[in-house]
């Protein structure tokens, strides 16, 4: 599925959070997920952000996951030029441990609803992608049973 057209798009306010990411990658790649993987900040370039978020849906993608610390307005930012499902990641920052990030995301207005994982939940963020595409493609429902059955011992 490596080969295939992203279905996820992972969108990062700043390069500095790229490590924390490396688990949201590798849970895709485990469920055979295509992603692409880019940084554009809410705050910095507000452009890029909505020309990628704008064009995401005609790009193939089917769900995105949003990662921002501090005012986090990356999440709902994308979320307002999509109808795509959007999960927000909050990131742990050192003013506040993340909770600034949290609070940011989970505080969205009506009409623009973010799914929010923990504090720098990445691999929660990719197994909810996973479930979501599930709703729709077998494959990925059958890798996210198995991944259950997995962490069960079974």
């Amino acid at each position: 599925m490596s080969n295939d057209k992203p279905l996820v798009g992972i969108i990062l306010g700043s390069k500095s959070d790229a490590p924390d990411f490396e688990g949201c990658k590798e849970m895709l790649e485990k469920f055979g997920v295509p992603y692409e993987f880019v940084t554009h900040s809410a705050h910095r370039n507000p452009d890029d952000v909505r020309e990628w978020a704008v064009s995401a849906e005609s790009r193939g993608l089917r769900v995105i996951i949003a990662g921002a610390g501090k005012a986090a307005a990356l999440g709902g930012v994308v979320a307002s030029h999509t109808p795509l499902p959007v999960i927000a990641v909050p990131m742990k920052t050192s003013d506040l441990g993340g909770m600034d990030s949290l609070l940011s995301t989970v505080q969205m207005p009506t009409g623009v609803p973010l799914a929010c994982v923990a504090i720098n939940g990445t691999k929660n963020a990719a197994i909810l992608a996973t479930q979501i595409l599930g709703t729709a493609i077998p494959e990925y429902r059958d890798a996210i049973v198995a991944y259950k059955r997995e962490l069960a011992g079974a």
